[in-house]
């Protein structure tokens, strides 16, 4: 794939930093990365993005911090990758950390919620708006109809999102069996050159696990606890969360109950996924390295599965079914970002107030308003109106 234009490591890491300063709503913000790399930066052609969407989808982690570190990869190779990846979840480790300290002061959450009352009705408003960009790119005909409404059908009956992820391909394995399969050139250097570089940053990241084995063997431990969670995330960050809290807390009990609830309360409302409560615990259980170091061991297995894979992607795209089963996919996610719409908007107390902000910021983000302005004149608004 030949990119239109090729982004410096510095212009990466800044754009991504910028979006993920206002990385709300989770999956939505998937929708944000295409319109950033795809229609304004033109990092990617569409098809290419949406092979990686299909591809963060499908493997376990956080949805948009994978595709940000997908764009980075298909853009400037590994250490494009990196880069779009901390850019992307930096705002978030950086927040969520300093409400961590403020939490550990006073353990109470009154203060922060209220002043980003008004964030959760935004973020409604930002999911609703992705689906409908999405759903635009990738709802063609009738069948991608069909395997949407199966999808919904399934998040709705409470299906666990790989079992969705595996309905949905078959269904397009099956619904799109005429389908020409679309033939993608394989650049060898390129996958030769990527997966050097890739091995290399193994052995590094190795050799550090294994000084923290020996001389901070807590450290190592909690490192490998939040990756284990990690890996076994399918589904997104949301799926991380029933796995943390027994880990954390039915199991060790480093945390109580309500602790562990007043971390998710703060994931919900920074910006980024919400398993960065992972910094949260850590800040409490070993301080300030204990929050980077948790926050590093929940996201890098899943980076390092996206940067491993995807160099091959466009070989396994040659097998007769693959381009069959990503369309239906991609059928999926827009059924995903439609059942976290209604389930954000069904936990919502509504009045005239939430009502208006929440269509203003909907229609703003309609008319291609950028997000971080939303963002930021909502939040004034719901300081000093609700």
């Amino acid at each position: 794939m030949k990119n239109e234009q090729k982004p410096s490591i510095n212009n990466l890491f800044l754009s991504f930093l910028k979006l993920g300063a206002t990385a709300f709503g989770g999956p939505a913000m998937v929708s944000y990365i295409r319109k950033m790399a795809v229609e304004q930066k033109k990092w990617l052609d569409e098809d290419s993005f949406k092979d990686g969407v299909a591809l963060c989808q499908t493997v376990p982690g956080a949805t948009a911090m994978q595709t940000a570190a997908y764009v980075g990869l298909r853009s400037r190779g590994i250490f494009g990758a990196v880069a779009s990846f901390v850019g992307f979840g930096l705002p978030a480790f950086i927040i969520m950390m300093i409400l961590s300290v403020v939490y550990s002061q006073t353990h109470s959450l009154s203060k922060v919620i209220s002043a980003f009352n008004g964030l959760q009705i935004i973020v409604i408003a930002i999911v609703a708006n992705a689906t409908i960009s999405f759903s635009k790119t990738s709802l063609k005909n009738l069948k991608d109809a069909i395997i949407l409404i199966i999808s919904i059908g399934m998040f709705a009956v409470g299906a666990s999102p790989i079992s969705v992820i595996f309905i949905a391909a078959l269904s397009g394995y099956i619904l799109y069996k005429n389908m020409p399969i679309q033939k993608k050139s394989v650049e060898n250097e390129e996958i030769l050159e990527t997966s050097k570089t890739f091995i290399f940053l193994l052995v590094i990241i190795v050799f550090l696990g294994l000084l923290l084995f020996v001389f901070q063997r807590k450290y190592f431990d909690i490192a490998i606890l939040m990756s284990k969670i990690d890996l076994m995330a399918f589904g997104g960050g949301f799926a991380s969360v029933p796995l943390m809290y027994h880990e954390i807390v039915s199991v060790r009990g480093w945390i109580d109950n309500a602790v562990f609830l007043d971390g998710i309360a703060l994931g919900q409302i920074t910006p980024g996924p919400i398993v960065i409560t992972a910094t949260f615990i850590g800040y409490l259980v070993y301080g300030l390295i204990g929050g980077l170091i948790t926050t590093i061991g929940v996201f890098l297995p899943s980076f390092l599965v996206v940067v491993g894979i995807t160099p091959y992607f466009d070989r396994i795209r040659k097998l007769s079914f693959f381009d069959k089963a990503i369309k239906g996919i991609l059928c999926s996610f827009v059924a995903l970002l439609f059942t976290v719409t209604l389930k954000f908007a069904f936990n919502m107390h509504w009045d005239i107030l939430r009502i208006s902000l929440a269509i203003a910021s909907f229609i703003t983000l309609y008319l291609k308003v950028e997000i971080y302005w939303v963002v930021l004149i909502g939040v004034v608004f719901s300081l000093i109106v609700l």
